[in-house]
């Protein structure tokens, strides 16, 4: 039912792509990420949730057309559904039926329940496309309480030493959840990045802490003892460098790995991602009870080869962007928008 092209995945009864790489006419986009979520297509489709999150990075003026989860409608005789992926606000699963055959494209998914993604769903099926950006053995992430302790410790440490807590996370999902890790903690400062995507959010009801919205380019001085979160396009930038008495830390799950920990000269590291870890990625596909498995973004290869091994037929799905989609070490983001070619950190 589903082809991997030069455009991206391909549905040809239906006619139309899952977060296709390249401009095409239908697009069925499954979270608001931008290496899934690009500009030029004619016509998008998403979750609700997800939809002021495309007119928010791209333009008002794109023509999308948005659903609940787990309503169906059909396109060209396929029947289409989008189920929770628990990735970010508005992530999904699109499952796919046509002559009694399910494909379910699964975009990014983690199965921690974070507190602000609908939690994940899982969908049985034929065919399941999967990611494995972390298919590896060593990624597996503390539960989310544990976590968000780790976080409020290190800003009471910095704190008591009179220190301002910088933390740096993606705008799109992990600066939400740093948000409400550290409600009540003090004055929460975003970047206006930031503060744009969380105006996406409570769009749709979606409760955040109380926060400020601030331009880094302006005097920060005020910004002493408090908290602020910034994106990684800003890690070791002199803009950061300037806000006073200052202890960074960077949020990803790539802190997992100890060397990681050093990057950037950052002062703290914590494994925070939103996507599955290994436990994770094994406990999602074994649900769908699927009959083939298609890996794609991260560790495709030892992933592919893990999975054969334990008696799930799997194959490797090379993605024309390569690498480059994938959760990049470099820190580099897309946070001006529309810079819809550049990778993301999780």
């Amino acid at each position: 039912m589903i082809t991997f092209l030069s455009e991206g995945i391909y549905c040809e009864a239906g006619n139309f792509y899952i977060d296709p790489w390249r401009p095409v006419d239908k697009a069925l986009i499954t979270h608001g990420h931008a290496d899934h979520a690009r500009w030029g297509m004619k016509h998008y489709l998403c979750h609700h949730y997800t939809e002021p999150i495309l007119k928010s990075r791209m333009s008002a003026d794109i023509d999308v057309q948005s659903v609940g989860y787990n309503e169906v409608i059909h396109i060209n005789g396929v029947k289409v559904s989008f189920h929770p992926a628990g990735h970010i606000i508005g992530s999904a699963q699109v499952r796919l039926e046509y002559k009694g055959r399910i494909v379910v494209v699964s975009g990014d998914y983690k199965i921690q329940d974070d507190g602000l993604s609908t939690p994940f769903e899982p969908v049985r099926c034929h065919e399941f496309v999967s990611e494995s950006t972390f298919g590896l053995p060593i990624y597996n992430w503390l539960p989310v309480l544990d976590l968000n302790r780790q976080l409020q410790d290190w800003v009471l440490q910095n704190q008591t030493n009179g220190k301002t807590s910088v933390l740096i996370g993606y705008s799109l999902g992990k600066a939400q959840r740093i948000m409400k890790a550290l409600e009540g903690m003090g004055t929460l400062y975003v970047h206006y990045s930031i503060g744009k995507l969380n105006e996406a959010y409570e769009s749709v009801g979606i409760d955040l802490p109380d926060y400020h919205t601030i331009d880094l380019r302006e005097d920060v001085r005020y910004l002493d003892k408090g908290i602020v979160i910034v994106p990684p396009s800003l890690a070791d930038s002199n803009v950061i460098r300037k806000i006073p008495n200052q202890a960074t830390a960077i949020c990803s799950g790539w802190m997992q790995v100890r060397g990681a920990r050093r990057w950037r000269s950052a002062d703290a590291g914590f494994a925070i991602s939103d996507h599955a870890d290994w436990n994770g990625l094994l406990e999602a596909i074994k649900a769908t009870e699927a009959e083939k498995v298609y890996v794609t973004h991260g560790q495709t290869s030892i992933f592919t080869r893990y999975l054969n091994e334990i008696g799930i037929p799997a194959e490797e799905v090379k993605t024309a962007f390569g690498d480059e989609e994938e959760e990049d070490k470099t820190l580099l983001s897309n946070e001006a928008f529309p810079t819809h070619e550049q990778p993301e950190i999780n």
